[in-house]
C-alpha cells in the first residue's frame, strides 16, 4: 500500500501523534548525521517528504472543517 494511502486512512489524532515521532525520528537523524555520516542519508530525504505529506493531509483536513461551518 502506498504511503500516501495509509496517511489518508489515519484519524486526525492518530495523524499528529504520527507526525509528532516522525519529526523526533527526523531530528536523531540529523544529529546522528551531524556526528558521524548515515549509511544511508536519503532516509533522511524520506523522512522529511513523509512529514510533508502528514502536514499536507492535517491542514487539508482543516480547510474542509472550517469550509464545513
Amino acid at each position: 500500500m502506498k504511503q500516501q494511502t495509509v496517511i489518508k486512512e489515519l484519524s486526525t489524532i492518530e495523524l499528529r501523534e504520527r507526525l509528532e515521532a516522525e519529526s523526533k525520528q527526523l531530528h536523531k537523524m540529523k544529529l546522528n548525521h551531524a556526528v558521524s555520516p548515515l549509511e544511508n542519508p536519503q532516509k533522511i530525504k524520506v523522512y522529511r517528504k513523509t512529514i510533508a505529506k502528514m502536514e499536507t493531509e492535517l491542514r487539508k483536513r482543516q480547510i474542509e472543517e472550517i469550509s464545513k461551518k
